[in-house]
This record gives C-alpha cells, sequence and structure tokens, in this order.
C-alpha cells in the first residue's frame, strides 16, 4: 500500500509542474536550477491540460489520487488569485460534490455507531446533500420533528490517510536528509502537524466537542453562527447537529441575487476570523467555501469543523503584532516581535531584518488584489527567512495555511479587499484590550490581589508552621531525643521559622509582583 501511495505522490508533483498555472509566475527566472532540472525529469512526456478543460481534468486526477490530495486541490480552490477564477471554480466540485458511498452502507455504518436503525431515531432521512473527501451529510428530521444534519465518515478513510501520510511523512524525512537548506522549513514537523489535525478530523465526537465550543465562544458575535450539536446522535464517526438553512459561500451569483453586499461579507469574514483566533485562540482551521452558509441577514454560518487549530498567549501576542506592524508599516516592530519569539537568531540583525520585511511589505500597500502577485510575496518572503535562519514554526503552520484560504474565500466575494484595511480594528482593537495601558492596569490590580490574598494566608501558614514544629518535638522526644532551649520561655526555633517564612511570604509577593 505505501508502494501505491509513493506513485501518487510521485503522479501528483508530476501533474503539478506539467501545469505552469499551479506555479509561481517567476518560476521560470528565479527557481534554482536543480528545481527546474527536477520538474523537466518530472514532467518528461506528460500531459498538459488545455485552459478550458484543465479545472475539470486536475479535479478527476486529484480525486484519484486519494483524500489527502483532494483536500490539496480545495485549498487552490480559494485562491483565484493565484490559479485564476475559471480553475478554482472547477476545483470547488472538490469541496462537496464528490460521488458518495450508497445509503446500505449509511444504514449499516448508523446501526454500528448509535446502536439503533435508522428507522427508530429518524423520521425522515434524505439521501446526501454533500459528499466530501473525508464525509458525506444527510438532512434527516428526528422524533421531536427537529431538522438536523447528520455527517457521517466514509468507510475505510482512516487508513487510507494514515497510509497517504506516512507516505508524505517518508519524503519529508527524505527531503530533509538530501537537501540541508530544506531543514529550516521542518518537513517533518510539517507533516507531523498535519497528521495529528487529521486524528482529530476522523474523530467526529471531537467535531462535536469544537462545534460546543465554539457556538459558546460566538454565542454574542453578529452575525456569525455554529450549529448545536445533537449529543444522543453522535458518536466517532457519527455526528449530528442542527440543520442551518443558507447560501452556499460558493454561490456568488446567488448571493449578488439575494442582494448581499458582496464587500461588507469580504471584510466581516476577514474580522470574524482574526476576532477568534485573537480574542479565543481557537479558530476553524477549515474554512473554504464549502464550509460557510450565508443565511439571508447576511449571518455566516461555520459549519465541518473537523479541523481546528489553538494559539496560546505567546503566539496570539506574536501574530497581532506582526499583523499590527504591517498595518501601520511599523516594520521594526515585526522584526522585534520575530527577535522576541526567538524565530530570528540573536546573531542576525535586527535592522537589516526590518529592513528586508519593509522590501515586502511596501509594494503591495495600496494597490488593488488582482494587481498583486501572491507568488512573488511569497517568493520573496522564502528568500527572507531564508537568509536570516527563520525556522518554520510547526505551531503556526495551521494558523498560516488557514488565513491564505480566508483571505482567498474574502476575495472571491470582493477581489479588490485589502486584507490590512479589514484586519485593522480587530488588531487594533486586540492590541488595545491586551497590552495597552488598560491591559497593564488590570494586570497590576490582578498582581495586588493576589499578593494580598498571600499576604493574607501569612498567619494561619505562621500558626500551621508552629503547630507543626510542636508535632515534630513531641515526635523527637517520644524517640528519646531532647530539644535544647537557651531560655526556657524562648524556643530558639521559633523566630528562625517566624524569620524563614516571612523571607517566604517576602519572596512570593516579589514573584507576583515581578
Amino acid at each position: 500500500m505505501r508502494l501505491v501511495s509513493f506513485f501518487k505522490l510521485i503522479g501528483f508533483i508530476r501533474l503539478v509542474f506539467a501545469q505552469d498555472s499551479l506555479l509561481p509566475p517567476d518560476f521560470k527566472e528565479k527557481a534554482p536550477l536543480w528545481l527546474k532540472g527536477l520538474r523537466k525529469v518530472f514532467t518528461f512526456g506528460a500531459r498538459k491540460f488545455d485552459q478550458d478543460s484543465r479545472g475539470v481534468e486536475l479535479s478527476k486526477k486529484l480525486q484519484s489520487l486519494g483524500p489527502t490530495y483532494i483536500k490539496l486541490g480545495q485549498s487552490l480552490a480559494t485562491r483565484p488569485d493565484i490559479v485564476g477564477l475559471k480553475l478554482a471554480k472547477d476545483l470547488q466540485f472538490l469541496q462537496d460534490s464528490l460521488p458518495a458511498f450508497p445509503m446500505k452502507v449509511v444504514e449499516k455504518l448508523l446501526i454500528d455507531e448509535l446502536e439503533q436503525p435508522v428507522s427508530e431515531l429518524f423520521d425522515d432521512f434524505a439521501p446526501p446533500v454533500a459528499a466530501a473527501s473525508i464525509a458525506q451529510v444527510h438532512k434527516a428530521k428526528l422524533k421531536d420533528g427537529t431538522h438536523v444534519a447528520v455527517k457521517i465518515l466514509r468507510p475505510g478513510i482512516e487508513q487510507k490517510l494514515t497510509t497517504e501520510l506516512s507516505t508524505f511523512m517518508f519524503v519529508a524525512h527524505l527531503v530533509e536528509a538530501l537537501i540541508p537548506s530544506a531543514r529550516r522549513l521542518r518537513p517533518v514537523e510539517g507533516v507531523r502537524t498535519l497528521w495529528d489535525s487529521v486524528k482529530l478530523e476522523i474523530d467526529l465526537r471531537m467535531e462535536a466537542a469544537a462545534l460546543s465550543e465554539m457556538r459558546e465562544n460566538t454565542l454574542k458575535d453578529a452575525k456569525f453562527d455554529v450549529p448545536e450539536v445533537i449529543w444522543e446522535a453522535t458518536a466517532k464517526r457519527v455526528v449530528t447537529m442542527h440543520w442551518s438553512d443558507g447560501t452556499k459561500a460558493s454561490d456568488l451569483e446567488a448571493l449578488e441575487a439575494a442582494g448581499h453586499n458582496m464587500q461588507d461579507l469580504s471584510i466581516r469574514l476577514i474580522q470574524a476570523f482574526l476576532t477568534h483566533a485573537l480574542r479565543d485562540g481557537f479558530f476553524h482551521g477549515d474554512m473554504h467555501q464549502g464550509n460557510l452558509l450565508i443565511c439571508p441577514d447576511g449571518t455566516f454560518v461555520a459549519i465541518d469543523l473537523g479541523i481546528m487549530g489553538r494559539l496560546d498567549p505567546n503566539s496570539r501576542r506574536f501574530l497581532a503584532e506582526i499583523l499590527y506592524g504591517f498595518i501601520t508599516r511599523d516594520y521594526r516592530r515585526v522584526a522585534q516581535t520575530h527577535f522576541d519569539a526567538g524565530y530570528v537568531p540573536d546573531s542576525k540583525s535586527m535592522e537589516a531584518f526590518a529592513q528586508a520585511l519593509r522590501a515586502i511589505g511596501e509594494p503591495i500597500r495600496g494597490q488593488d488584489a488582482d494587481s498583486i502577485s501572491m507568488g512573488r510575496v511569497l517568493t520573496q518572503l522564502f528568500e527572507v527567512t531564508e537568509q536570516f535562519d527563520m525556522q518554520t514554526q510547526p505551531q503556526l503552520l495551521l494558523l498560516q495555511k488557514t488565513m491564505v484560504v480566508v483571505e482567498g474565500v474574502a476575495r472571491s466575494f470582493d477581489p479588490k479587499l485589502n486584507i490590512w484595511d479589514a484586519a485593522d480594528p480587530v488588531v487594533s482593537g486586540w492590541i488595545k484590550g491586551e497590552l495597552g495601558p488598560e491591559a497593564i492596569l488590570k494586570d497590576a490590580v490582578d498582581g495586588v490581589q493576589r499578593a494580598a490574598k498571600s499576604i493574607g494566608r501569612l498567619p494561619d501558614t505562621l500558626e500551621r508552621v508552629e503547630r507543626n514544629q510542636e508535632q515534630l518535638e513531641k515526635i523527637l522526644s517520644d524517640k528519646g531525643f531532647k530539644i535544647h532551649y537557651e531560655d526556657e520561655k524562648k524556643n530558639i526555633l521559633k523566630p528562625w521559622l517566624l524569620i524563614s517564612s516571612l523571607a517566604l511570604g517576602g519572596y512570593l509577593t516579589y514573584r507576583i509582583f515581578q
């Protein structure tokens, strides 16, 4: 199986190399000689699809390769600015229009997972309304009349994904061993991160938990919704949630016909994603068009929460500082953040790094999105990070990938979206709330409260110390040991215990205020 998967990977590389539209615009001019040579080897005799049929043919080819490759195609479908509008539209077929598995299989799986036949759980259970690489979705009605969506994993999907990702891991180890310059990108860590997210994606109980958590986080958010989970009809391979009516984010014609403000949708999507990442540290990690519905009032409904991302407080601060630095054109601040986080070695020049970041940021400011070469920007970024020995950060890989996807979806609504202007209110608000004077004052008040509690507990602590000393004296006395006193009325141990306790309390107070 692994050999077959390896040849599939070779086939995918051959397919990508053969299509000029999938390569950076300046590949021929700036790609290293060894990569150009490798392309010639891989594309020898390869078929190039013509302009009209390449999207359909590419979709079919990716579908035949397996679920991991389908996900790559789904990501390309969100980037019309890179692959072109027609190709992106053709690749949207991979998001929710793949062949479904039969109803007989569905019925058997529901009995195995929920231990009840379909007829006992549902009054109505329709054929699949959507089928993607990992699972398919059915519309159903519970006995109490509630309309629900039932998501069911594809049979055998776990084994297929394990085989494909094992091959990716083998190739990643091979790349690190044979190409020293690629070690900076940490391909093995990248595949391991992907593998960890896939393990969660194929346990639908984890998706149910993610739906529940994100719904709690966003209950008060304007025009953003997450379906409620039906826990009694949820198991490892099945998740059931309230049905959501809405137009697919990919159906641009229907959205425009319904009177939606496409520019507003574009801005709100960017802001919603950044709010989740910065405020909650918990974000949808696969927010392509197939996983977003738009209600008549413009509310976004996020579905398919199989891949979720988390950011710890330090990573959130890093993200906010980076975005804020680019928004305000403070490239030294961006550089400082990289150095503070340890992403760039101290041996490198911060001023030179800030200058290199300026060379990336300035050319794209004030331009329309359709005039920006994303391929060129990514190439420049690669060259800069390589020059400054910056390693890939695994904890930010999913965030980076999702930001690219969300930006692609937002720009499908409004091709002239200025992502920096859209991001500014969320990022600036977070910076003010978490790193500004109010946040500093709040931290100081919290510190005083913690210190007061510690000091307030000090008499109790001293009393416990004294009781413990008396118990120790009794135990030693019972064993035949006697503690001598210089003065029968003054226990030598007590003042030293008091001094030690005060020193400990002082140290704890110092650490709290530090």
